[in-house]
């Protein structure tokens, strides 16, 4: 694994850079939902944003996970911070859909909005992050969810004294998860109900699922590492479908 990443003026230009050199895949909504969601560039400090504080039954989170060694898992992700980070929330409990699960700040767009638009206001809404089209690095691919959305990822860049702050109506926790550990090689497991790999983004003891997994993956790969890399493919799990 690399070594801690700075949060840097260098690393921003790399990041956009890349992301400017990318062509982004779109999909049609085809009667599915238009929904946005903000990969956020942050400094984060090992000591001051390095715990995992919710209470959950973590292991009845994993029990559905597909193809994994329970024993392996904690479901924690302590210990994921320090360097250029991006922002990482779990949804709250009491959400109709997919709650608890990891996700990015983002939601449904509404009528009249642009997707980057909705991100912002998503963010805002959600993590408290009020950022503006200047911090925008920029776009990665359309991810078509099998709940029914488009989800459409920008990428931000958070000045330095930025401080996300769950919403507890919508979020149960934030956390700042290191582009280091995102470095970590992701799993791809066969499941029957698809011919589509899953793909899982190992950080700290948790899996990290579609479609949230698919964008940190491409973010990663394309902003980070500058490689052509297509994540629209990739499955979520069985339990993430609804």
């Amino acid at each position: 694994m690399e070594s801690t990443i700075d949060f840097h003026s260098d690393l921003r230009n790399r990041l956009a850079e890349n992301l400017d050199r990318h062509p982004v895949r779109r999909h049609e909504l085809d009667g599915r939902r238009h929904a946005a969601v903000a990969v956020v560039v942050i400094d984060s400090d090992p000591d001051l944003h390095g715990d995992d504080p919710t209470d959950l039954d973590r292991m009845q989170l994993i029990g559905g996970v597909p193809g994994v060694d329970l024993e392996t898992l904690t479901g924690r992700i302590d210990g994921t911070a320090g360097g250029a980070a991006v922002v990482l929330t779990r949804r709250g409990s009491r959400l109709r859909a997919h709650s608890n699960q990891w996700a990015l700040p983002g939601g449904r767009i509404d009528r009249g909005e642009t997707p980057l638009e909705a991100a912002l206001r998503e963010l805002d809404e959600e993590v408290g992050l009020r950022l503006g089209p200047d911090d925008l690095l920029g776009q990665l691919d359309d991810y078509p969810t099998r709940s029914g959305y488009v989800i459409t990822p920008f990428v931000f860049w958070a000045p330095v004294e930025a401080e996300p702050v769950a919403n507890p109506d919508e979020v149960a926790s934030v956390h700042r998860v290191a582009i280091r550990e995102l470095c970590r090689e992701p799993r791809f497991v066969a499941i029957p109900e698809s011919e589509r790999p899953v793909i899982q983004i190992p950080i700290g003891g948790d899996l990290i699922h579609a479609p949230t997994g698919a964008i940190i993956h491409q973010f990663r790969a394309v902003a980070y590492d500058g490689a052509p890399v297509r994540v629209d493919g990739y499955e979520q799990p069985v339990f993430a479908w609804r």
